[in-house]
């Protein structure tokens, strides 16, 4: 019996593969270092998208196109080389505050609609407000007076209006689900 066992279990072993996992959890948009990922030897299926150990080097300084949490095995669809912005796209800072986030909170990645809205105490606009749609890259911490700013990508086109929005603090956020379209 026990001869058995050992026999299964060095069967077993020899079908693993050392593959990258997440150390800590990483969110969207952030570069990839050394203390982000380590190693473990699993057995998957070919058709499972992992990154092999001795890639090691060339994930680091890549960059998490999904929030990438502790414990997870890295998939080469989860990193690119390019952080936000994108091609065609600027990053653009929105001050908020706590009254303007959704009660559940924002993560980088979440895509959003940032909508003109008027003044406080204000008549809603007479006419469709103005719409833009951006993905968060970064939440930063509040300051002493619960005021947080959120880094956004956006269409450059849009990147003018958009930061004419944030300076005047003269619009409103919409959370997108990932199936919506504006």
């Amino acid at each position: 019996m026990a001869g058995a066992l050992v026999a299964w279990l060095v069967g077993a072993a020899s079908g693993r593969t050392d593959v990258l996992v997440m150390a800590r959890d990483v969110p969207y948009g952030q570069a990839l270092v050394a203390g982000d990922l380590t190693l473990t030897a699993v057995a998957v299926d070919t058709l499972v998208g992992t990154v092999p150990a001795d890639q090691l080097d060339a994930v680091l300084g890549q960059v998490a196109a999904t929030d990438l949490p502790a414990g997870a095995l890295l998939s080469p669809a989860q990193i690119t080389a390019d952080a936000p912005p994108g091609d065609g796209e600027v990053l653009v800072p929105l001050p908020v505050t706590s009254e303007r986030l959704p009660a559940g909170g924002l993560r980088a990645g979440d895509r959003l609609l940032v909508v003109d809205a008027p003044s406080a105490g204000s008549d809603p606009l007479p006419v469709a407000p103005r719409t833009f749609e951006a993905t968060v890259v970064r939440i930063g911490e509040p300051d002493m007076n619960g005021l947080r700013v959120l880094d956004v990508a956006a269409d450059q086109g849009d990147g003018p209006d958009l930061a004419t929005r944030a300076a005047s603090g003269r619009f409103a956020l919409v959370l997108l689900d990932a199936g919506d379209q504006p």
